[in-house]
């Protein structure tokens, strides 16, 4: 029993070290290789794109099947064989083809991944973020070495060959993982069109959409904002690396409290501080003032995204958990990345890093009008 937490531990470890040289490093990879700065929004606004399609798509499946494990497995090795096709292409046509593939067979992993750490924390009477904060761990060790790393490797241009390296021990460790398929009933289409007609959920997804927004904006763009501020790779992956360690003592410790307060109060609360982050943001231009700000991810993304799942679950049915994860990661990876990547940077185009912020801070402070009068409407009622 034990065995299988550290296994699916491991593989939260070592699956968000993988994204720890794609999200920090990837648009550093295009630039390199001689892509314009719209060229790369497209490739890095293309994955969020897929991911609204591919990662319902892939939630239902893997809840017809009753199967998660072996889901992901095929998804990871999709993940891998389009990455070699993405570092070894040529030219811009081929390089936006595989950019599509990697992402259409790496985001749905993560929410499939998400129930499998759900399921086990149920079973064994353990918080979600006891297991979830170990990807957190991995994102940090990793990109926090980045900077030491990569001159072993020749530099951001053969950062596919670090990216295929840290791919081994997940894909062996998922082999020995037992699969946890859902306890319920069979899905099927009466079930699921159940999920389209529960307005409280679609009304939930549509304020998490407005609140990440500029936090999708702020992961396809911090990076190149920070470049354009005098950062070097390292210092970027740096910021990476501590907004990762801001978030493992929030996994590790929130979830044994969020039952003392209603979940949608408590996104009330993290749309201010996420407010007030980004108001941060925009009229802080010292890069490395802004690497450290990163840390404020522990209070921001960390705590939204525990509270999110948390209500998700507690508004799907366990026959339709896969299914309800996998959009809720749909609209945060998919609608709300489009969303960012696309406004963000037009604002940063028009208006500088300041404009591109205050939007973001605008649309928070909405989300906290909303969130706090939903919960204040669901009490009264």
């Amino acid at each position: 029993m034990n065995n299988q937490t550290h296994l699916l531990r491991g593989l939260n470890f070592f699956f968000f070290a993988t994204q720890s040289i794609l999200l920090p490093l990837l648009p550093l990879y295009f630039a390199l290789r001689g892509f314009t700065n719209q060229e790369i929004g497209l490739f890095m606004m293309i994955g969020p794109f897929v991911a609204v399609f591919a990662q319902p798509m892939w939630g239902y499946l893997s809840d017809r099947l009753q199967s998660i494990k072996w889901i992901i497995f095929t998804l990871w090795s999709l993940t891998i064989a389009s990455s070699f096709g993405l570092f070894f292409a040529a030219g811009y046509s081929a390089t936006l083809l595989f950019v599509l593939l990697l992402y259409f067979f790496m985001l749905p992993a993560t929410p499939l991944l998400d129930s499998l750490n759900i399921r086990m924390a149920m079973e064994r009477g353990l918080s979600y973020g006891s297991i979830r904060m170990w990807g957190s761990v991995g994102f940090l060790l990793l990109a926090a070495g980045t900077g030491s790393l990569l001159p072993l490797f020749g530099g951001v241009a053969n950062i596919g060959v670090m990216y295929w390296l840290l791919w081994i021990v997940p894909m062996i460790l998922m082999l020995f993982l037992k699969d946890k398929p859902a306890a319920g009933p069979r899905l099927t289409w009466a079930s699921m069109k159940a999920v389209f007609h529960n307005r409280t959920f679609l009304w939930f997804l549509v304020m998490v959409f407005l609140i990440t927004i500029p936090h999708r904006m702020n992961d396809a763009l911090f990076g190149l904002y920070l470049q354009s501020l005098g950062a070097s790779p390292g210092m970027i992956s740096l910021a990476w690396a501590l907004a990762a360690a801001g978030e493992i003592p929030t996994f590790a410790l929130l979830g044994r409290y969020m039952n003392r307060y209603h979940e949608l109060a408590v996104l009330g609360l993290v749309s201010v501080l996420y407010t007030i982050r980004w108001l941060l943001y925009a009229y802080i231009h010292d890069p490395w003032v802004l690497v450290f700000l990163q840390l404020t991810h522990s209070v921001t993304y960390a705590v939204f995204w525990l509270v999110a799942v948390q209500y998700a679950v507690r508004l799907i049915p366990e026959e339709l958990r896969s299914t309800g994860q996998a959009l809720l990661s749909a609209v945060f990876l998919g609608l709300a990345g489009i969303t960012g990547g696309f406004v963000g940077g037009w604002f940063q185009d028009e208006y500088g890093g300041t404009g591109m912020y205050l939007f973001g801070t605008v649309l928070t402070a909405i989300s906290a009008v909303l969130f706090l009068v939903t919960h204040a409407r669901q009490r009264k009622r």
